[in-house]
């Protein structure tokens, strides 16, 4: 295990947070390129995440389908295919941690981000209906499959197929991964926490449904998640905007701290954004392009098995991911932990001292924190820390220093005596050891969004926070669908259609593993592979974007949904 966290280490160093450095920040080449590429897109497009909105709406409504255009699903369901793959934990945890980091600015560089993105998604998936091809073996026959692995090999010519299969690995691999265990654990993880449901049943559970679905290919995937990425979406937003009229008053003075911390920010939560515009920015701009996945490569394989003979036409379909999925759910959960006053509010919370969420950190001269690795047991009177100074490590809870701590989880008890953090225990002054600690900490990720949902409907009752349990339910199952697609098309064009139904099964099978154990390294190995993978895609549609600018205006000048 240690030489696996090792090799991922070393590949984060390379491909995740290698970049310049800007005022004492790090501007990783990954983020550079995923926005240079959108901002490239969108000057060569003319901004055409505004002027063909509106159209590709209606082409996604099936205003203008043919039931005898090539492909295998409906504009609409290879929208909600792909939607269903996007819209999911991000949108939950992604924006509170965005928030918790940058403080409330980030949700504006989010915003900032999904706009460039949706010319990127556009483009690829406008050049994966271009270069897709048709199936000629076994039950596939007819079916047809597309991807950045075609337009890689087929748009850029054959001496660029290495760079093709690449793609096509690592995406599989991904989507085995994020795609896949990950959601699983997710849910697994919840419904223990909030019903005590063992995770082995709930993995079960899952695996049964997403096998279901995805032996039936990508014709039953798409009906499926046409009903359930509009139902989960409906349920999630719906809860939000109950919260958002009640508060109705708060909206204005939100938004306008959004605005404002976002060119002038004070401070995240976890205290690195004090007076730091880049960190504000970043983080916005990291849990932007993750949430949306613009770039990625994902997406283009759902979108190009649409029924069209235009490929603009689901370009313009495409443009509307980024939108759902960031300018609208991103956007009710930032509203949501901001109006509720829960991104900077504490918690009461049991402090597990031998990992966790635990950390330790050291309050600096101007307001902010920096990360300690103690060699010295910590002291504490009276629950608080003896030592405060700049070097002084304290303990943290989500990189917040826990102000008081107690033994009794009523915190009417305050703690007196040592903190070992190499052995991970507490020992009191009369000689008793503890391996945990009570106090009031912050939240992050999905239950600072639960405890927003909690608090914002609070006057209606205690059931809140279920619609964020119901949500990752739903997220990570869709999640999990689509992803399986992505997954058998990689494997389909690196192996052919004899790989498709063993793919599936190792898919069911890691669904199942992926729930019942624990997956930090996983999730490190899958942010990783989702991060290579980004790179031969976004060189591709550098290369290929005046192709996708010729087509585009080709489309808008003949108007043949004219004829439909």
């Amino acid at each position: 295990m240690e030489f696996i966290q090792s090799i991922t280490d070393f590949l984060t160093r390379i491909f995740v947070t290698a970049g310049i450095s800007v005022g004492g920040e790090n501007i990783p080449f990954m983020v550079i390129l995923l926005l240079g590429i959108g901002v490239y897109l969108t000057l060569r497009l003319g901004f055409i995440q505004v002027t063909r909105l509106r159209h590709g709406a209606a082409v996604a409504s099936g205003k203008y389908d043919d039931p005898d255009d090539e492909g295998d699903v409906t504009h609409f369901q290879a929208l909600t295919t792909a939607l269903s793959a996007t819209v999911g934990i991000g949108n939950i945890a992604g924006v509170a941690l965005a928030i918790h980091w940058g403080g409330p600015g980030a949700l504006f560089w989010m915003w900032v981000t999904a706009a460039v993105g949706m010319a990127t998604k556009y483009s690829e998936v406008t050049l994966a209906q271009k270069y897709r091809v048709r199936e000629h073996e076994g039950e596939w026959a007819g079916t047809v499959s597309g991807g950045p692995m075609y337009y890689i090999e087929r748009g850029l010519g054959p001496n660029w197929k290495w760079m093709a299969i690449a793609f096509a690995f690592l995406l599989g691999i991904t989507a085995f991964l994020t795609g896949n265990g990950i959601q699983a654990n997710t849910v697994a993880d919840n419904l223990e926490t909030q019903f005590s449901i063992p995770t082995w049943v709930s993995g079960l559970v899952t695996s049964g449904v997403v096998a279901a679905v995805i032996l039936g290919g990508i014709s039953r995937i798409g009906k499926v998640t046409s009903v359930l990425a509009p139902v989960m979406a409906i349920v999630y937003v719906l809860g939000a905007l109950i919260v958002i009229v009640m508060n109705v008053g708060d909206v204005g003075p939100t938004f306008a701290l959004i605005f404002r911390e976002a060119f002038n920010p004070t401070a995240g939560v976890a205290g690195t954004g004090v007076g730091a515009f880049l960190v504000t920015l970043m983080w916005g701009v990291r849990r932007g392009l993750f949430s949306n996945e613009a770039g990625q490569g994902s997406a283009p394989i759902a979108h190009s098995a649409a029924k069209t003979d235009e490929p603009v036409s689901e370009g313009v379909v495409a443009l509307l991911e980024p939108f759902i999925d960031t300018i609208i759910i991103c956007t009710m959960t930032g509203l949501l932990v901001i109006m509720t006053g829960v991104w900077n509010d504490r918690f009461e919370t049991e402090i597990t001292l031998s990992g966790g969420d635990l950390s330790y950190r050291a309050v600096q001269v101007d307001g902010g924190y920096e990360d300690m690795s103690p060699d010295a047991p910590i002291r504490i009177d009276g629950g608080a820390h003896v030592a405060t100074g700049p070097d002084d490590p304290q303990v943290s809870w989500h990189e917040v220093p826990v102000l008081t701590l107690y033994v009794d989880e009523a915190q009417t008890q305050p703690f007196s005596g040592v903190i070992d953090p190499a052995s991970g225990t507490a020992t009191g002054e009369d000689g008793q050891t503890y391996t945990s600690l009570h106090g009031m900490a912050v939240e992050s990720g999905a239950p600072l969004t639960m405890s927003a949902f909690r608090r914002g409907l609070s006057p209606l009752g205690d059931w809140g926070h279920y619609i964020v349990v119901l949500s990752v339910l739903l997220f990570a199952i869709s999640t999990a669908i689509a992803w399986s697609y992505y997954g058998d098309r990689c494997a389909n064009y690196l192996f052919g259609a004899k790989a498709v139904i063993p793919y599936k099964v190792i898919f069911v099978m890691l669904h199942f593993v992926g729930a019942v154990l624990p997956l930090s390294v996983i999730w490190d190995i899958g942010d990783v592979f989702l991060s290579i993978v980004i790179w031969p895609n976004l060189i591709a549609l550098g290369i290929l974007a005046p192709q996708v600018v010729a087509m585009t205006r080709d489309y808008f000048e003949r108007k043949p949904w004219r004829d439909k």
